[in-house]
């Protein structure tokens, strides 16, 4: 990373978007790739993919991605997978998630940080959530219906100081 990149970090709900919530981080992607800054996001579906697929466009190396898992990839991939088998999210939200995330990681291994948690849960996320704003320089917030996790972020990042956009949706 350049001394003069900034760390923008996105959160948002994973759980519902809109046309309007994906415009809106799309356009704060563009915007953080073209100010020469580093996307640190967590990994998740939603926001997090949104952001994800978007710098992939604008910047195929990932030199300007950093993603914060809580747990190795392949345990986050085991856990998304059996989140499709209870019904919490559709086998293709899966699939597609951990594909996205394999080929970052196999783009640039280094913009994949895996943290040392053993299972996906409030726990670990709300840690990587912190893992997240301890490393960035200005959030971005893009909560929908109050979204916990996102408050959360929002919580930690005005704890430190640290700058934040708060963009609220109701779906």
């Amino acid at each position: 990373m350049s001394i003069d990149m900034k760390n923008i970090a996105i959160s948002g709900s994973w759980r519902l978007t809109n046309d309007a919530v994906k415009q809106d981080v799309e356009e704060t992607v563009v915007s953080i790739v073209a100010d020469y800054n580093r996307l640190v996001t967590g990994g998740a579906l939603g926001v997090d993919m949104i952001a994800t697929k978007k710098i992939l466009v604008l910047d195929k190396s990932c030199k300007h991605l950093l993603i914060i898992l809580p747990t190795t990839l392949e345990i986050f991939a085991t856990h998304f997978r059996n989140r499709a088998g209870e019904g919490v999210i559709t086998k293709d939200q899966a699939e597609d998630l951990i594909e996205l995330l394999s080929s970052v990681k196999a783009i640039n291994p280094q913009a994949i940080m895996e943290m040392d948690f053993l299972s996906c849960d409030q726990q670990s996320y709300y840690a990587r959530n912190g893992k997240i704003i301890d490393m960035a320089d200005e959030l971005y917030a893009f909560q929908v219906n109050g979204s916990k996790g996102t408050q959360d972020a929002i919580d930690k990042a005005k704890s430190r100081n640290i700058p934040v956009i708060h963009k609220k949706y109701k779906i």
